[in-house]
């Protein structure tokens, strides 16, 4: 069949609409209707080549849809099905998922590499082979997944609110509910509130912090942090340490969690600082490579201190069993999402979208596919 799909081909341009070929689905794979997805900072990533990838690569790791048809041996849906698509996938029986570490299944491992297991590209045009980030490309009218990424969900949920919950709600949720493990009547800093931030501030809130301070330069987002759980918010990580030391006596914050859209070492730096004793930072987003310095802290601190420097992925969280339980949490109210998303956009408008990202005028942009 043929879908229309916006496509990066070199690293620094924008991305292109191409109409692809798309194979239908083999065993264990799933033929899904994308109707929505997230413009999520991880496409820009590998758009400004600070993130490798396969080339030309259909980009979008964050969506929802319908199931059309599946291959053989597919038991995890049916067509007819509503999906969030999961952008680590979850075998279920390896190492990491055995022992209830979905985020780091080592599925995972074929996310960057555009192609489904077996060597399986299910997309082709002009450029030969496309592939398909995080064995997803929602920005696609069209997919074809594996079933480990396919996460089965009520019908009666609206399927754009759904596709937050493929990446940035648990991402942000999960690395103050899981990996920082918030407690009641702590304080939380959080550096950067866009799509994964906005959520960590939303976890932190919920997990009964006292004090979540929202750190952006962006004075929209600041607002918007405000609205969401943040008591207080600052336009930067100077301001936010001397507004901590205020609020907790000199003792510091017990978890400072980085979701800017870049990582460097000023920023790690800051939070390292804003933590008091026995204190955790949570390093969730991106910087740089994978041989990139861009943590340089004093060790006598963080001996002396105890404080704990930890990474997290997807939020630490079970994609299988928390998709369903944030969308639990959306219908019971506790958690917002249609608060989320600025602004819709056509496929068409995808690279206006990322220029609203860049110029902070979106918390979350999606893409709405047209059929």
């Amino acid at each position: 069949m043929k879908t229309t799909a916006a496509v990066v081909h070199e690293a620094g341009r924008p991305l292109e609409i191409e109409e692809l070929d798309l194979d239908g689905p083999r065993e264990g794979e799933v033929l899904v209707r994308f109707t929505h997805a997230g413009l999520c900072h991880s496409d820009l990533h590998v758009m400004q080549g600070e993130i490798a990838g396969w080339l030309p690569m259909v980009l979008g790791h964050e969506g929802a849809g319908v199931v059309e048809d599946v291959g053989p041996g597919v038991t995890r849906v049916a067509p007819g099905d509503h999906v969030v698509c999961s952008f680590i996938p979850s075998c279920g029986s390896c190492h990491w998922c055995a022992t209830g570490q979905q985020a780091i299944c080592d599925w995972g491992a074929n996310t960057m590499r555009g192609h489904l297991p077996g060597e399986h590209w299910p997309l082709s045009g002009p450029s030969g082979r496309y592939g398909a980030m995080c064995m997803l490309g929602t920005f696609s009218q069209y997919g074809v997944i594996h079933q480990y990424s396919a996460v089965k969900i009520l019908p009666d949920l609206p399927l754009d609110v759904a596709a937050l919950v493929g990446c940035g709600v648990p991402t942000g949720w999960g690395s103050a509910v899981n990996a920082a493990d918030v407690r009641p009547g702590q304080t939380v800093v959080v550096y950067g509130v866009g799509g994964i931030g906005i959520n960590a501030v939303q976890g932190a809130r919920a997990a009964g912090a006292r004090y979540v301070v929202a750190v952006d330069p962006v004075a929209f987002k600041r607002e918007t942090a405000l609205t969401l759980g943040a008591t207080h918010a600052t336009g930067d990580a100077e301001e936010a340490h001397r507004l901590v030391q205020e609020l907790t006596w000199g003792v510091g914050a017990d978890t400072s969690i980085v979701t800017v859209g870049r990582t460097d070492s000023e920023v790690v730096d800051r939070a390292f600082s804003v933590i008091g004793k026995a204190g955790t930072l949570v390093l969730t987003s991106m910087g740089g490579g994978f041989r990139d310095r861009t943590i340089q802290l004093p060790g006598q601190v963080a001996t002396l201190w105890k404080k704990t420097v930890k990474g997290s992925l997807f939020g630490d969280c079970n994609p299988t069993a928390d998709i369903p339980r944030l969308l639990g949490l959306y219908r019971s109210g506790d958690l917002k999402l249609d608060e989320l998303i600025t602004t819709r956009y056509s496929l068409e408008q995808v690279n206006e979208g990322y220029d609203d990202l860049i110029a902070g005028r979106n918390v979350r942009g999606l893409i709405v596919h047209e059929h």
